[in-house]
């Protein structure tokens, strides 16, 4: 187990929050790629939600064609290289290497994307260029991982377009809600510069789309829209005490910790309430931040936690200790919060039942609510003829991410209701093909 001083500074953030997947060498991609067996039916490929040509970009890697195999990556994946460090690669390539299960370690398929697109992006080499102009115009909500994806693949076909983000970066969560131990600002920022010199698509920063009218006015403008709108802010526990000092979501959590590094202040005892990836992250980030007790409690067990184990396993690493089978009944304090009061649950008929008499405390500084997003349920009842479902994810043609009001398509979390920073790659490309043929039909 892993301990960890509270940062102070620049240099011991990064040393607190060291990437999970340093940078290849030259030496080590050239071994790596050679141990590929360039399967003919790349199972690789096939889980990928972008389809990535794997066994190509390896081959390339290879024979010393760095340039190309940064080619291949991003034209089937516009964030590719962000992708590369943020994807679960065990659950999706990498997982899917004819490698697993066998005496032998599964080709690093997400360092060695890394390794072709980092170069590409740190010497400027351009890949792509805008198509000619097609005198069409297509407006963006939100430069999340769709979004840009989207805008990108829209500029090789010759459309103008611009974007509107409601903050004053691009990437969405992956600049503001992934953990800093899988990517850096600066790789996340470098990535988006590279591409936005070589496509020329237009970001309006701190541009929240909020109103009809302003709906209105693009729709005007626009021959098509695109949402890209992701999820909102932390969903509540309606719980007595979650207006205490020192409750926070755990996406605004992430988010203040990517902006502001070593200056967030983390009390010595924590605990964070959920028991998906973001608790996990957000569990492992507070360790990482100089917490003495960091508790990630969940309501259910160990094995029926939605985070991945390799994530949890990295958190426990840190020093966060499970509490499991436990129910939050109340956040417990005056002002500000000195405890959580639990409840224990068992699985009982199939159903999750609490066990009478076994309430208890744990003391903390902190409590971190990780127990989902809410919806843009509000925003999207703006636009005219734009169905949802039951769980408030915008509905659109799966073939071409055409919404109910065809002028609008979507992707991302707002549509897939939160997944892979890769899968709202794949969709925002998915809606500017989609676009495209139905601009021109």
């Amino acid at each position: 187990m892993a301990e960890y001083n509270k940062p102070t500074t620049e240099k011991e953030f990064e040393e607190n929050f060291a990437q999970k997947k340093p940078l290849m060498n030259t030496t080590e991609a050239f071994y790596e790629s050679s141990r590929c067996l360039f399967c003919y039916d790349a199972p690789c490929m096939n889980a990928c939600p972008t389809e990535i040509d794997v066994p190509l970009f390896i081959k390339q890697i290879n024979t010393g064609n760095t340039t190309g195999a940064a080619k291949t990556i991003f034209e089937s994946n516009w964030l590719g290289n962000a992708c590369g460090k943020v994807c679960p690669t065990s659950e999706l390539c990498e997982g899917a290497c004819v490698y697993d299960g066998q005496d032998v370690p599964v080709i690093q398929i997400g360092r060695l994307q890394n390794f072709a697109t980092d170069q590409a992006i740190k010497s400027g080499t351009p890949l792509f260029s805008p198509g000619a102009d097609n005198g069409k115009k297509v407006a963006i909500i939100g430069a999340g991982p769709a979004g840009i994806a989207c805008a990108c693949e829209l500029r090789t076909m010759g459309y103008t377009v611009d974007i509107y983000e409601a903050k004053d970066k691009p990437s969405g969560l992956t600049v503001y809600g992934v953990a800093p131990y899988k990517i850096t600002n600066k790789e996340v920022l470098d990535e988006m510069d590279y591409l936005q010199k070589q496509l020329q698509f237009n970001i309006h920063y701190n541009s929240n789309i909020s109103t009809s009218e302003q709906l209105k006015e693009l729709e005007e403008k626009y021959d098509a829209l695109f949402l890209g709108v992701g999820l909102g802010a932390t969903a509540t526990l309606n719980m007595p005490g979650e207006d205490k000092t020192n409750v926070v979501g755990a996406v605004e959590f992430i988010e203040e910790l990517r902006m502001k590094q070593h200056k967030v202040a983390v009390p010595e005892s924590v605990i964070i309430i959920g028991g998906g990836n973001t608790a996990v992250d957000a569990a492992s980030e507070s360790a990482r931040m100089g917490a003495e007790n960091v508790y990630l409690a969940y309501r259910r067990s160990k094995q029926e936690m939605g985070a991945y184990g390799f994530e949890y396993q990295l958190a426990k690493y840190a020093g966060v200790k499970g509490l499991f089978n436990v129910s939050p009944l109340e956040i417990v304090g005056e002002e500000k919060v000195s405890g959580v009061k639990f409840i224990r649950t068992q699985n009982k008929d199939g159903r999750l039942a609490q066990i009478e008499g076994s309430e208890f405390v744990v003391a903390c500084d902190m409590v971190i609510k990780a127990t989902g997003q809410a919806k843009q349920g509000s925003f999207l009842s703006l636009i005219d003829g734009l169905e949802i479902d039951g769980r408030k994810r915008i509905m659109v043609n799966s073939e071409n991410h055409q919404t109910t009001n065809p002028k609008y398509f979507a992707g991302g979390d707002a549509v897939n209701g939160g997944a892979e920073v890769v899968n709202g790659a794949a969709e925002g490309k998915l809606a500017a093909n989609g676009i495209d043929l139905w601009l021109n039909a």
